[in-house]
């Protein structure tokens, strides 16, 4: 097969990155162990700022800050976390609003709550915390009183709730990593629990801001996320890590856009960061290029064994979709 293959070397205006990783939370070490040169690649490519989502708290949450924040001002954006296992202790709830509190004290710029909310955290009962649970609701409620935005991870792609079986698409991915696998409903939610559970919550907590993260966690439906963000207008989404599913349905996701052209956010998900990760996604938004790798240079694509269409996106809606979305929800 012959198609064209454009491109893309800078993002057509000025991108900020809402979701990525470059603490030590998910590696051994810094995830971006040179900042001089993944500055310079930000120039290069025309990524203004990169929130970095791995501040943790306390000391951790310093850290962070004093190595990208504080020492580059106006290029990174360090989310907290809160540590909800205190939910297990009792005034585990009063605990979380202190740890928000001290975070946005010394800096944090947003909340970020990953998936383990839902599938591993649990209360005092013992049992699985929803996503909507009163206690939640509390403390994002507080986030919200202090202005901190909140990226929510809530649960993961829709397959890896489905047996790990030949007709699974993320086969690959889940031999891989089998602990990924939450297909066991005796011990998980099922995935359209976990997307309601998160609906509850965003009509629950008005006031709080909220990026819902891998296209408001459902890329495999952009229909639900149409019916997410329709419910919710405190809800943006983000597009990082999914390429490899909005690539299949190019012409619905720039609907979505076009649609809702206030409340989709430029993200990649990628880290370290390298500027084939960064290419790849100008491309997808920028061309109309036809079938293509989503993941550069792997033998076997990390998601699942297809190539991508590109989106072809209005260049009048890029500067929200690459930036002026984040601002605004970020207050930059």
């Amino acid at each position: 097969m012959s198609v064209p293959a454009t491109s893309v070397p800078r993002a057509a205006v000025p991108a900020i990155d809402v979701h990525n990783h470059l603490g030590t939370w998910l590696t051994e070490d810094w995830c971006a162990p040179d900042v001089g040169a993944l500055l310079g690649l930000m120039d290069q490519t025309n990524v203004e700022a990169i929130v970095n989502l791995d501040g943790r708290w306390g000391a951790e949450l310093d850290a962070n800050l004093e190595r990208y924040d504080r020492a580059h001002p106006h290029r990174f954006a360090t989310f907290c976390h809160v540590d909800w296992d205190l939910l297990a202790e009792s005034g585990g709830v009063a605990a979380l609003q202190r740890q928000l509190r001290e975070s946005a004290d010394r800096g944090a710029r947003g909340v970020k709550v990953w998936k383990n909310l839902g599938l591993a955290v649990r209360g005092r009962d013992g049992k699985l915390v929803r996503p909507d649970a009163p206690e939640v609701v509390d403390v994002l409620s507080t986030a919200g009183e202090l202005g901190l935005p909140v990226l929510i991870h809530v649960a993961d792609p829709k397959a890896f709730f489905e047996p790990a079986d030949r007709y699974n698409e993320r086969i690959d991915e889940l031999n891989e990593q089998p602990q990924w696998s939450f297909a066991d409903r005796s011990r998980f939610p099922s995935f359209g629990e976990l997307i309601d559970a998160l609906e509850s919550l965003l009509v629950a907590t008005p006031g709080t801001r909220y990026i819902g993260a891998h296209v408001g966690c459902v890329a495999e439906d952009l229909d639900r996320v149409e019916r997410l963000l329709d419910a919710a207008a405190n809800l943006t989404v983000d597009i990082a890590g999914r390429l490899g599913e909005l690539g299949r349905q190019p012409r619905r996701f720039r609907r979505l856009v076009e649609r809702h052209p206030d409340r989709i956010l430029f993200g990649t998900d990628a880290f370290p960061l390298h500027r084939d990760d960064l290419l790849t996604h100008f491309r997808f938004l920028e061309t109309d290029d036809e079938s293509f790798d989503y993941a550069a240079g792997c033998a076997v694509p990390p998601q699942g064994r297809w190539t991508i269409s590109a989106a072809d996106i209005p260049r009048r809606l890029l500067p929200g979709l690459y930036a002026d979305n984040a601002r605004r929800v970020l207050g930059l």
